[in-house]
């Protein structure tokens, strides 16, 4: 077995045919393993339920790609409740269950405590399968754990993608919310996540960060700096694309908008900041009374905690006298959020924090101004006026008078849908995402060279 720089030793690509084993797959195809323990990983997931959403919709359409690459992929996630033990997602990606820790649903903060149940049930499975892995690649701490477990078994490299990090969340809850500290580590098990953190971040093959500011933080953890890459996440290009004008106003005439639509959408979170959202709204508003803000946020079903969220939300926009301005949306479907995002006039990510934010992306890609918090990592990756702006949605009129530009400057309005949408294409498809991470773990330059920092602060040109 090679090594390379990052430490990642691969069997040949050539390896032949795996082992059939009893019900296992027969395929002359490399294979590689994506770790996903909590939530609802399906070939469709409920976008939305219990720690359900964008984390799962880049294990899903990563794996496709990697498959797309000339890869078997197997996606390992927890069996819970009625779900089948095995389920394919597409041609060479399938998804492997393995229970552990009863038949309910387990919290993600909780769940690491019943993986080395999980990882001796995933183990037999192998074994008894002949499943050879090139590399295991995990999702967020609890995958990490158990990513760790079967690693070592198998020895084969662990690629590890915390996604959001322990620290940074807990710092920025307690800066925003003083003396609910205990409150947040009974909730959020903090202590135990930052600890398995700093073991996985100081033991895996290779950490891929998903933003700058995660990359920066991994240094804190005492991850070799070696065996670090920051790779973003991507998005879908075949459904989220720009179109023609008369395309827009039918789509607003079928979604029912009008006036100048302000969207937000996601899970129903306080993180999320629409509470934030309200407030600059409310500075917009006073200066564009055809705004409206479009708040399309939750799950196909609401908990009880999200039922209160949102009460609060709309009894916030009645206090402001802003109840006839602002419409809460349905869920809205995946199928349909590419169109939702074409018929806005500009969207907004508002969170306290966001690691990333997948939902201002796909916006971009589709065309669509849009304003981006600076309490995360995708401003950093982005040029203000020219892809996107920014804005401190703890700040209600920093908010209000950067979303009022957007729609008082045509030209800068113009500018924000053309190359926002072109940005999105050169960086954060999923093709190239694949790309880079077969890349990285290989040791290849690859597409490495896409991420140094003149492509992120490209000079704006008054011609483009």
């Amino acid at each position: 077995m090679g090594t390379h720089p990052l430490g990642i030793g691969f069997p040949p690509l050539a390896a032949g045919p795996l082992p059939e084993g009893e019900g296992g797959l027969t395929s002359p195809l490399p294979r590689i393993a994506m770790v996903s323990t909590h939530g609802y990983v399906a070939a469709h997931p409920p976008l939305g339920a219990a720690d359900t959403g964008g984390q799962v919709v880049y294990v899903l359409e990563l794996s496709k790609k990697l498959a797309q690459l000339g890869f078997e992929v197997d996606i390992w996630t927890r069996r819970f409740e009625d779900q089948p033990e095995l389920e394919p997602v597409a041609e060479h990606v399938r998804i492997l269950r393995m229970p552990c820790g009863g038949p309910q649903f387990i919290p993600k903060e909780y769940l690491a405590q019943s993986l080395s149940e999980w990882a001796d049930r995933a183990l037999a499975f192998i074994r008894k399968h002949g499943l050879r892995y090139q590399f295991l690649n995990s999702h967020y701490w609890d995958a990490g754990v158990a990513g760790r477990l079967l690693s070592e078994a198998l020895e084969v490299p662990h690629v590890h993608t915390p996604h959001s990090l322990g620290r940074w969340k807990k710092a920025q809850m307690e800066g925003d919310f003083p003396g609910d500290e205990v409150a947040f580590e009974r909730q959020y098990n903090f202590t135990e996540r930052i600890r398995a953190e700093s073991e996985l971040h100081a033991t895996s093959s290779m950490v891929v960060a998903t933003t700058p500011p995660q990359l920066d933080l991994l240094m804190e953890y005492g991850a070799p700096a070696g065996r670090c890459r920051m790779i973003p996440p991507g998005y879908d290009d075949l459904r989220f694309f720009p179109v023609g004008e008369a395309s827009r106003e039918g789509l607003r005439q079928r979604l029912g908008f009008s006036g100048t639509v302000v969207l937000a959408l996601g899970r129903l979170a306080r993180n999320k900041g629409y509470d934030l959202l309200l407030e600059g709204f409310a500075v917009l508003a006073r200066r564009h009374p055809e705004a409206v803000l479009h708040l399309a946020v939750g799950g196909s079903s609401a908990t009880d905690l999200e039922a209160t969220l949102l009460e609060e939300l709309r009894a916030q926009a009645a206090s402001l006298g802003l109840a006839d301005r602002v419409r809460f949306g349905d869920f809205i479907p995946d199928e349909a959020l590419a169109d939702h995002y074409r018929a806005a006039d500009l969207f907004v990510l508002s969170s306290r924090y966001e690691p990333f934010g997948m939902t201002a992306i796909e916006a971009m890609a589709s065309g669509t101004p849009t304003v981006v918090t600076v309490h995360g990592g995708l401003h950093r990756v982005l040029t203000f006026g020219r892809h996107a702006l920014f804005a401190d949605p703890l700040d209600p009129e920093d908010l209000g008078l950067t979303m009022a530009k957007v729609l008082q400057l045509p030209r800068l309005r113009a500018r924000l849908s053309r190359m926002g949408a072109h940005k999105a294409r050169s960086l954060f498809t999923w093709s190239g995402v694949a790309q880079q991470l077969l890349a990285a773990a290989e040791g290849k330059a690859g597409l490495e060279r896409l991420m140094v920092d003149t492509e992120w602060e490209e000079p704006w040109h008054d011609s483009d």
